[in-house]
């Protein structure tokens, strides 16, 4: 348990709940923290513990203290992290392809939270209640990149509203098959799960629907979140079926490779699963590497440079620092993998030429 803290309802103010009350006096407290110390009967008036919906008023005295953080069950693991940018609030890495976010049944301990909790032992601050680091957003195994997380309750807090409120800028890199006709252009196809292929995501050209704010909450504040991401968590803790939800991705050409291949820049105004390949793919130009979305060998392409993981990566992130109000530009640089695939792409494209 920290330290007690006393605090002294302003006054003039007639009637209001507790927790709201805590809530303005201590923006540096999410409210899910602050409602745990009231859960542990931790907040009190005259020695007497309050509810959360406690009506308190002006001169009242609260006393309070947060409860406390309990150790993460996972192990650290000292594995190497590529930092672009560190404080005491929030870190951000680049992280590499092949490295999973989160443990699950099918992970061992070298995901990248096993790596996190090692890296930064001592400076985080329990987030839920746990000793863990905040996770806002999430890559797949196979795309690298930039990733930002928080190790304060505040933070967290800060940067889960950033991306809710999509006030933030995402920039994607990737490969794709074939030379697209236009040189940019936007989609906004909604994506949802696949009816029959539960593994797979597909684009819809209509049916979209946005979430409520109580998803939104759900959604980007680390909840449990259904594997089926069709269902959505929502208050109370029940589940309501979403359908397609909207998505929204500006691409533009940035390099062709003759008919080839091509290198495009997309930028991000959601954040579905699976989002740049599934419209990619709606487009015609699935990503390189991409099996799973029906990408296939180019015989064109030296068999040993052919991709060995789906070829995208999270080059530019910027976002507004939730403590300091500061901007953070944040870039990652292109992966080895990702720069030798490019230039196997311009010698085949080179050969194709010649050939013709």
């Amino acid at each position: 348990m920290t330290a007690k803290t006393t605090h002294t309802i302003a006054p003039g103010v007639r009637s209001i709940r507790a927790d709201k009350a805590l809530a303005i006096g201590f923006p540096e407290h999410s409210r899910s923290a602050l409602q745990r110390a009231f859960d542990a009967g931790l907040v009190l008036r005259g020695g007497v513990a309050l509810t959360r919906d406690s009506a308190v008023s002006g001169g009242d005295e609260i006393v309070f203290s947060m409860p406390q953080t309990r150790p993460s069950e996972l192990r650290p693991v000292k594995i190497p992290l590529d930092v672009l940018h560190e404080d005491k609030h929030l870190l951000a890495i680049n992280k590499a392809a092949g490295m999973v976010v989160h443990p699950g049944a099918a992970t061992g301990e070298d995901t990248l939270v096993h790596a996190l909790l090692a890296h930064c032992k001592g400076s985080l601050s329990g987030i839920g209640g746990v000793e863990r680091p905040g996770i806002v957003h999430r890559l797949d195994r196979e795309t690298s990149g930039v990733m930002v997380i928080a190790k304060t309750d505040a933070a967290h807090r800060g940067l889960a509203e950033q991306f809710s409120a999509r006030s933030l800028q995402k920039e994607y890199l990737a490969l794709v098959n074939g030379a697209p006709s236009l040189l940019s252009g936007s989609i906004t196809k909604a994506i949802g799960r696949h009816p029959s292929q539960r593994h797979k995501m597909m684009a819809f050209e209509d049916s979209a629907r946005s979430l409520a704010p109580e998803e939104k909450i759900a959604e980007f504040y680390d909840l449990e979140a259904d594997e089926d991401e069709n269902t959505s968590v929502v208050a109370g803790g029940g589940r309501r079926k979403s359908g397609p939800r909207d998505a929204h991705t500006d691409w533009e050409v940035v390099e062709r490779y003759g008919k080839i291949a091509a290198l495009v820049r997309c930028a991000i105004h959601t954040g579905r699963t699976h989002q740049i390949r599934v419209h990619m793919k709606s487009l015609g130009h699935i990503l390189l590497g991409d099996a799973v979305y029906g990408w296939k060998r180019d015989a064109r392409v030296p068999e040993k440079s052919q991709p060995k993981r789906v070829m995208l990566h999270a080059e530019h992130l910027v976002v507004t620092h939730p403590i300091t109000g500061k901007t953070l530009d944040l870039r990652a640089p292109v992966p080895r993998d990702f720069s030798s695939m490019m230039k196997a792409l311009k010698t085949a494209a080179k050969n194709a030429t010649k050939t013709a």
